[in-house]
């Protein structure tokens, strides 16, 4: 990437083909509109038949372009263009989505989460083959743990899908679609290094066992050394180190059942704060690293039941461990969950339904600071109808319940239609959904657990969203405009208690959301043009109870111009521009620089704390 990780040169290698890439042609990286699959399917009803892009996250199984519920979808092809820049993680290929953020959270340890329409990254769902198999702490450092390699499709739902997916959905879902092997052997080795000392090197291979099974093996190393940009001894660029395998087993019967079996194993190192032979402003060194291990299994499974429907089931576990080091505070913890739900669907003449159970357990436990720990279970019941009421109109509804062992029961609903006139598409929707409370705001990941003082019961949030689209598709042009706004009652926020300590309460207000999304695009024989723009504006209730503040790391402003030539088998050449508006940074009160960090074992102990440097400056290096 260009900037400030440098560029790149990728070799691909794919069964006897080589490509490369080289990601110095990318001018800045924040948001764009590459993959608007809304609209890239939006056609009129010639090219429509021609289209079949299947969604799973919507659990209905239908084309994208059938769907009420609003689906963007990133093809394999776009994932290709992507991997020959950033093979690492998918932070890339998702943040260049329309409404779509990929947001830093913490230089210090490369943090970073995934904001849809201006919402916060932990209202993120984030699915692989409608699994959560990243766990709950996936919205920071999660997100770059995640190799693109093995992926088939990106789908991703904007607004409150928590009638799907439960109470970690408040703000949408993404879902990473595993690639399906094909009929002959496949092998690919992607080998990319960077000039800011970054390396990856990863590797695919897929092959049929036999005329019912099939299995895949993803495999990659990545590694970036400490950078430290602009020579004051604090790591401007995290260093890394990881290591990431993950095999797969595929079944399809003559009799329509189908079945996946993964397993996923990822271990990584990394290290920020002072470089070495560096000390912080107190005139000792100050040590920021993160050990994480995870494993995890899944299973999806459905099979055709003659004159009834289809019977799905989904199940998945996943442990990870993190050991955290903060200066002088040191915060091990261990981190489980898992998931099962059984759903039976099928379609009588124009009605498309689905019901099912589902539950979900987390459970945290942590060695320094226990008062944080959690355990919780989430049983659910969701029903799910969609009618077409005429050629051109489809309605669709959902409706799930939820009764959290810590929060009660809540009931989510959403409304969804879908009218066809002619080259338009018109989409509307309505929903509703919950988040129950976590010590993990984005915060507290960035700086630890040391500072944050244990809490009363916190209530649950609840957001309302809604959403309107229109799109326009004839001939080589394409357009697309939404109009979207959501509402949060009792969202989370950190308070600051003292010069080193804050805790975590409910805002007392409203957090609003409003913003507007355009997408053109224009395609002429091997040439395509796109244009995106995002506009944004979000506050929440000011802590000091004075007002209203823009919500922080939230730019009102977006863009993104692509420029693509491609022919088949003889190359592609690309171009892509991106701009990021302003956008204001946390109370500075709230960000306790490296060299004030220490253990809770200090507090309280008359032991002397280090002087910071000007808090807007801090802010802004730690942000």
């Amino acid at each position: 990437m260009s900037g400030r990780n440098g560029g790149n040169v990728s070799l691909m290698v794919r069964a006897g083909r080589v490509c490369v890439g080289s990601s110095a042609l990318v001018i800045a990286t924040m948001m764009a509109g590459t993959a608007y699959a809304q609209a890239q399917v939006q056609a009129d009803h010639t090219e429509e038949a021609e289209t079949e892009i299947v969604v799973q996250a919507t659990r209905t199984g239908r084309r994208v372009q059938d769907e009420p519920i609003r689906v963007d979808v990133i093809n394999r092809e776009e994932i290709e263009e992507k991997l020959l820049m950033r093979p690492g993680n998918i932070a890339m290929l998702v943040s260049e989505t329309p409404g779509v953020r990929v947001q830093t959270t913490s230089p210090a340890l490369g943090a970073a989460n995934v904001r849809i329409q201006g919402l916060k990254g932990r209202y993120t769902q984030i699915l692989a083959d409608g699994l959560p198999l990243y766990g709950g702490q996936t919205p920071s450092i999660g997100l770059l743990q995640i190799p693109p390699t093995d992926l088939g499709q990106v789908e991703i739902i904007k607004g409150a899908a928590s009638a799907l997916y439960g109470p970690s959905a408040l703000g949408g879902v993404i879902n990473l679609v595993s690639r399906r092997p094909a009929s002959e052997s496949q092998g690919e080795l992607l080998l990319n290094a960077t000039s800011r000392d970054g390396q990856d090197v990863t590797g695919y291979v897929a092959a049929p066992l036999s005329s019912v099974f099939s299995a895949s093996v993803t495999a990659g190393y990545d590694r970036q050394s400490r950078q430290d940009l602009n020579d004051d001894g604090w790591a401007d660029m995290p260093g890394y180190e990881r290591f990431t395998v993950r095999p797969r087993l595929f079944v399809n019967t003559a009799d329509g059942t189908k079945a996946l079996v993964t397993f996923g194993a990822m271990a990584e190192q990394r290290d920020g704060g002072t470089m070495p032979e560096a000390n912080a402003p107190d005139g000792s060194p100050f040590a920021q690293t993160l050990h994480s291990r995870r494993y995890d299994l899944g299973l999806t499974a459905e099979t055709p039941l003659e004159g009834i429907g289809t019977l799905r089931l989904r199940a998945s576990g996943v442990t990870q461990s993190h050991r955290h080091v903060f200066g002088k505070t040191v915060e091990n913890d261990r981190h489980r969950t898992a998931f099962a739900e059984a759903s039976l669907g099928g379609k009588a003449g124009e009605t498309t339904w689905l019901a099912g159970a589902a539950i979900q357990l987390d459970d945290y436990r942590s060695k320094a600071f226990s008062a944080f720990d959690y355990s919780y279970t989430v049983p659910a019941l969701f029903v799910q109808g969609e009618q077409e009421l005429a050629d051109r109109l489809t309605l669709a509804g959902s409706l799930r319940w939820d009764a959290h062992s810590d929060y009660g029961s809540h009931v989510s609903p959403r409304l969804s239609a879908l009218y066809r006139p002619g080259p338009w598409t018109i989409r509307a929707s309505l929903g509703r959904g919950f988040y129950a409370p976590t010590p993990f705001v984005e915060e507290t990941e960035a700086n630890g657990l040391a500072r944050l003082l244990p809490y009363g019961k916190l209530k649950a949030e609840f957001a309302n969203s809604g959403s309107i689209d229109f799109g326009y598709a004839s001939g080589p042009f394409e357009a697309n405009f939404n109009l979207f706004a959501s509402s949060i009652d009792h969202a989370q926020q950190l308070q600051t208690v003292d010069a080193d300590h804050v805790t975590l309460i409910n805002a007392d207000g409203v957090t609003r959301t409003r913003g507007a999304e355009v997408l053109l695009r224009y395609r002429w024989q091997a040439l395509s043009l796109t244009g995106s723009y995002v506009h944004v504006a979000a506050n929440e209730p000011d802590l000091d109870g004075s007002g209203r503040r823009i919500v922080p790391l939230t730019p009102r402003d977006s863009a993104g111009l692509v420029g693509m030539w491609e022919k088949e088998g003889r190359g592609r050449f690309g171009i892509e521009a991106y701009y990021t508006g302003r956008q204001s940074l946390p109370d500075a009160k709230q960000v306790l620089c490296p060299a004030r960090r220490y253990g809770r074992s200090d507090i309280g102990q008359g032991q002397p704390v280090p002087q910071c440097r000007k808090p807007a400056q801090c802010a802004a290096d730690e942000i």
